[in-house]
C-alpha cells in the first residue's frame, strides 16, 4: 500500500473499482461475441442440414418418378402384348375355323372317293382306298388339332415375351 500511498486512500479504491468495472465490461462482451459466433456456428450447421434434407427429398422425388416412369412403361408394354395377344388369338381361333372347314371338306372328298372305289372292280382296291381315307382323316383332325396348340403355345411365348419388362439405364 505504500506505492498508493501518494495517490491517497480514495483514488486507489476508485482505480481498482474501475480496473473491476472494465474487466467486468470486458469479459462481458467477449461473453456476447463469443454468444454471437457460437449462433452464427449453430445456424450454419442448421442451414447445412436444411440444405441435405432437401437435397434427399428431391432425390427421393426423383426416384420416385423413374420409379413410376418405369411401371407405367411395363404396364403398357404389358398391355399392349395382352392387346396383342387378343388380336392374335383371335386370327389364330379364325384360322382354326378355316382348318377345321377344309377338313370337312376333305372328309367329304375322301368319302366321294370310298363310294367311287367301292364301285370299281377289285376288292382290294376298295380296302386299300377304305383305308387309306380314314388313315388321312385321322391325320388331317391331328394336324388340325397340333396346329392350333403350336399356334396357342407360340401366343403365349410372344405374349411372355413382349410384356417381360426392359430395364432403361439411365447415363
Amino acid at each position: 500500500m505504500q506505492a498508493f500511498a501518494w495517490m491517497g486512500a480514495g483514488m486507489s479504491r476508485a482505480s481498482l473499482f474501475t480496473h473491476l468495472l472494465l474487466a467486468l465490461v470486458a469479459g462481458l462482451l467477449v461473453w456476447v461475441f463469443q454468444d454471437a459466433r457460437m449462433a452464427a456456428a449453430v445456424a450454419e450447421v442448421q442451414l447445412q442440414a436444411s440444405d441435405y434434407r432437401l437435397q434427399v427429398t428431391e432425390e427421393k422425388r426423383s426416384s420416385d418418378r423413374r420409379t413410376y416412369q418405369t411401371a407405367q412403361a411395363i404396364h403398357l408394354s404389358y398391355q399392349e402384348a395382352l392387346n396383342d395377344s387378343l388380336k392374335e388369338q383371335a386370327r389364330l381361333a379364325g384360322a382354326a375355323a378355316a382348318a377345321q372347314r377344309n377338313a370337312g371338306r376333305l372328309r367329304d372328298q375322301l368319302r366321294d372317293a370310298d363310294v367311287r372305289i367301292a364301285t370299281a372292280s377289285a376288292a382290294a382296291v376298295r380296302d386299300y382306298a377304305a383305308t387309306a381315307n380314314q388313315l388321312l382323316g385321322q391325320c388331317s383332325d391331328r394336324y388340325t388339332e397340333l396346329a392350333a396348340k403350336a399356334d396357342g403355345h407360340a401366343l403365349d411365348a410372344r405374349t411372355c415375351r413382349a410384356a417381360w419388362p426392359v430395364m432403361a439405364l439411365d447415363p
